[in-house]
């Protein structure tokens, strides 16, 4: 999902620290969550910064760039192994254990 511009940041803080309103009241003027009020509100208070924090990156990929050419070296070779027989290979020449999804995601 993307951010909430820094513009309606602002004037949420703005609105809340003229007018004095209820978070809640808040929250339903600008159509967007009480919860996002409430944290936007704390971050200001306790940073003074109203940007959008940013995005941690997800997990790091299980397989590295030299087992992909291991993978696509058996896909090459051995082209009719299925996902299961590659996990199975990939794990005793490396010690990674990746399931049949990552596998199918790979192969592709």
């Amino acid at each position: 999902m993307k951010a909430y511009s820094p513009d309606l940041r602002k004037k949420i803080d703005e609105i809340y620290t003229s007018e004095k309103i209820s978070q809640r009241k808040l929250a339903q003027r600008f159509h967007v969550s009480l919860s996002f009020v409430e944290k936007l509100l704390k971050q200001w208070r306790e940073t003074g910064d109203l940007a959008p924090k940013s995005y941690g990156g997800g997990n790091s990929p299980k397989i590295n760039a030299g087992q992909r050419v291991l993978v696509q070296a058996l896909v090459e070779s051995e082209n009719d192994m299925t996902l299961d027989e590659l996990c199975q290979e990939i794990q005793q020449q490396t010690d990674v254990v990746v399931s049949r999804a990552t596998m199918g995601r790979l192969v592709q």
